[in-house]
């Protein structure tokens, strides 16, 4: 094997190992949290993770925002976390409930404004910017900003990972949504009936692309989580599959 290989194995281990330890470490941690002013109490337009209507793709008001740091440039896309109110007598509710919430889209930095005044997005402060139903089942809606604790929780899915195509007769592309566990992916294969198994690349988000001619052949989808779990769904999509439609494979 070239020393290329290997470096590029080494990495991919080690990026495993890195995500495996961090998702087993349930120690609370703190951050700050916002909420979006929108008018149906949830985060229903297509986000940074490219999920469209969140609440087609199941995450509907209890979607959030990640910081910069917390973003990881999308790869953090579908990732659960539990979150609390902490230490504000005046805005936490009382008892201090939680509330389960799904990376869905990226809070800018602003960097016009200080870390601690306004600029709560800015690299390498750690925020989330709720919904406003989220934000209630935590706090008073009148707060501007809360202490929070957070972290990460599996996510608890219903069937499986839905796929849903778009792109063209030489760009192809799959939207993943509805990834259980870890809930975010590290690397998606997808396999025509005339081909082999075909690396796709992130394009945006949780939106996965090819330069590859797929249609008129059923698909199968490879998807490896952050984790290193790999979980492969053969001939998800149909011959006759057509752009915008959506289709269920495996869960993890």
């Amino acid at each position: 094997m070239g020393s290329l290989q290997s470096t590029f194995l080494y990495l991919i281990l080690l990026h495993s190992l890195n995500n495996i330890a961090a998702f087993e470490d349930q120690e609370w941690k703190k951050a700050t949290a916002t909420y979006a002013k929108d008018t149906e109490g949830s985060l229903i337009t297509e986000g940074a993770c490219g999920y469209g209507d969140l609440h087609k793709a199941s995450y509907g008001k209890h979607s959030v925002g990640l910081s910069t740091i917390l973003f990881n440039r999308g790869s953090t896309c579908g990732a659960c976390y539990e979150i609390r109110c902490v230490d504000h007598i005046l805005w936490c509710v009382l008892g201090s409930p939680s509330v389960i919430v799904t990376a869905t889209d990226f809070c800018p930095p602003n960097y016009g404004l200080s870390i601690d005044y306004g600029g709560w997005c800015n690299f390498p402060r750690e925020h989330f910017e709720l919904s406003q139903t989220a934000f209630a089942e935590i706090a008073k809606r009148k707060a501007d900003i809360i202490p929070i604790q957070y972290r990460r929780v599996k996510c608890e899915r219903s069937g499986g990972l839905k796929f849903t195509m778009s792109g063209s007769s030489h760009f192809y592309q799959v939207l993943i949504t509805n990834v259980g566990q870890e809930g975010e992916v590290f690397a998606v294969k997808v396999k025509g009936s005339r081909t082999g198994w075909i690396p796709m690349a992130r394009n945006w988000g949780m939106n996965w692309h090819c330069n590859v001619n797929l249609q008129h052949q059923p698909l199968s989808f490879e998807v490896t989580s952050s984790t290193g779990k790999t979980l492969t769904s053969y001939n998800v999509a149909p011959q006759n599959w057509q752009f915008g439609q959506t289709f269920q494979g495996k869960q993890f």
